[in-house]
């Protein structure tokens, strides 16, 4: 099953996170089959390719919690 969720990166203590769709499977940091945006906790930025993931969600991918609570924060703010 493909799911659509976050990939750490970034310094110790300055994480940094990639909205990634991957192998449920494969660990968190694994080769990601394409990268659908970016997150960083810290500023509490973050910019998502809807596009892109509306698209995987046709296909069948499923978001994790975390990754549909980010993305319905930040389409509400703008």
């Amino acid at each position: 099953m493909i799911k659509i969720r976050l990939k750490r990166f970034g310094r110790k203590k300055q994480p940094s996170y990639r909205i990634i769709t991957i192998d449920s499977r494969k660990k968190r940091d694994g080769k990601a089959i394409e990268e659908l945006g970016f997150y960083n906790p810290l500023t509490k930025q973050g910019k998502f390719n809807i596009k892109l993931i509306n698209k995987r969600l046709k296909q069948g991918a499923q978001m994790t919690p975390k990754v549909y609570y980010l993305i319905n924060k930040i389409q509400t703010q703008d």
